[in-house]
C-alpha cells in the first residue's frame, strides 16, 4: 500500500476543504492517488469540496489590446510576486504594451514572445530591466490571438479576470454583455463539443457512487448518471447558461432574439493553478532571532 504522507493529506485539505482525517481516509481508500481520492472527498461531502480549479493563487493583471475594426487583437496574463506591484504604472505599461506587440506579431508562444522587438530592446529584456526597476519577478504566462469572424469585444473586471468575445452579429451592447457574463458565469466552453470527455466521465462517476452510498437501485444508476451530467454541461456550457441580467433567458436565446452568434471567448483569472508559497511569517522570525 503507498505511504500517506503528512504532505499529501495537507494538500487534498487545501484543494478540498474537507476535514483532515477525511483526506487521509479518501487518500488511504484511493491508494495514494490524490485525483481518486479527490473524487471519494466530492462523494462525500457534494460538488462544493472542488475548490481547486477556482483557486487564484498568483498576483499580476490581464491585458487587453483590439485593434480599431475590431478584427484582431490580443489578450495576455503577466504575473508578479505581489498586487502591489501589479498596481505599478511601469508594470502595467509593459503588459499594455506586450498585448499590442503579440496582438501585431501572434507569436507561436511565450518564449516566442519575448523575442519580439519592444522599443530598441526585446520583450525579455524589457522584462528583465523592469524586474530590477521593480525588485520583483515579472513573468509573462500566456496569451491568446484569435482568428476573428466577427468583431472582437473584451471585459475586464478588476485587472484580475479578462475576457475576449468574438461576436459575429449583434452590438456593441450585446456583446459587452456576453463579455460580462462569462466573467461571472466562468463556461468552460460554448457548447457541450467542448467539454473533455475525462470531465464527464468524473460527474458520471462520481454520480453514481453518490447514488450508491444514497441506497439507490441499480437499475436507476445510469439514469441518474445522465441527469447529473446533463445538469452540470447545462453549468458549465455558455450557450445553456442562463443569463446573469435575465434568468428567463438562455445565452442561446439571448443570441438567437439579437440575430449574433459567439465563435470563439477565452477568459483569463489571474494566478489560476499556480500555487503560491505559502509564507509562515512566525517561524522566520523565529529563526532570524536565533540566528543573532
Amino acid at each position: 500500500m503507498a505511504e500517506i504522507t503528512a504532505s499529501m493529506v495537507k494538500e487534498l485539505r487545501e484543494r478540498t476543504d474537507a476535514p483532515m482525517m477525511d483526506c487521509k481516509k479518501a487518500l488511504t481508500e484511493a491508494e495514494g492517488d490524490s485525483v481518486r481520492a479527490e473524487e471519494i472527498i466530492r462523494v462525500r461531502f457534494g460538488n462544493k469540496a472542488s475548490k481547486a480549479a477556482g483557486r487564484v493563487a498568483a498576483e499580476g493583471t490581464v491585458g487587453v489590446y483590439i485593434s480599431a475594426d475590431g478584427k484582431s487583437g490580443a489578450m495576455i496574463e503577466v504575473n508578479s510576486e505581489t498586487d502591489f506591484c501589479a498596481k505599478n504604472e511601469d508594470f502595467l505599461k509593459f503588459v499594455n504594451e506586450l498585448a499590442s506587440i503579440v496582438a501585431a506579431n501572434n507569436p507561436a508562444d511565450i518564449a516566442a514572445a519575448g523575442a519580439l522587438a519592444m522599443g530598441s530592446s526585446t520583450v525579455e529584456e524589457t522584462r528583465a530591466q523592469l524586474v530590477g526597476k521593480i525588485g520583483e519577478n515579472v513573468t509573462p504566462r500566456r496569451f491568446v490571438c484569435p482568428t476573428v469572424q466577427g468583431k472582437l469585444t473584451s471585459y475586464i473586471h478588476g485587472s484580475k479576470i479578462g475576457v475576449l468575445v468574438d461576436l459575429v452579429g449583434g452590438d456593441e451592447a450585446l456583446a459587452k454583455d456576453i463579455a460580462m457574463h462569462i466573467a461571472a458565469a466562468k463556461p468552460k466552453s460554448l457548447d457541450a463539443s467542448g467539454i473533455e470527455a475525462s470531465l464527464i466521465e468524473t460527474e458520471r462517476r462520481v454520480a453514481i457512487e453518490k447514488a450508491k452510498e444514497a441506497g439507490k437501485p441499480e437499475a436507476m444508476l445510469e439514469k441518474i448518471a445522465d441527469g447529473t451530467v446533463a445538469k452540470f454541461l447545462k453549468e458549465v456550457t455558455l450557450l445553456s447558461q442562463t443569463f446573469v441580467k435575465d434568468d428567463k433567458l438562455t445565452i442561446e436565446q439571448l443570441l438567437k432574439s439579437k440575430g449574433a452568434s459567439v465563435a470563439s471567448f477565452t477568459m483569463f483569472t489571474v494566478g489560476e493553478g499556480i500555487e503560491k508559497a505559502v509564507v509562515d511569517y512566525v517561524a522566520e522570525v523565529a529563526a532570524a532571532a536565533a540566528a543573532i
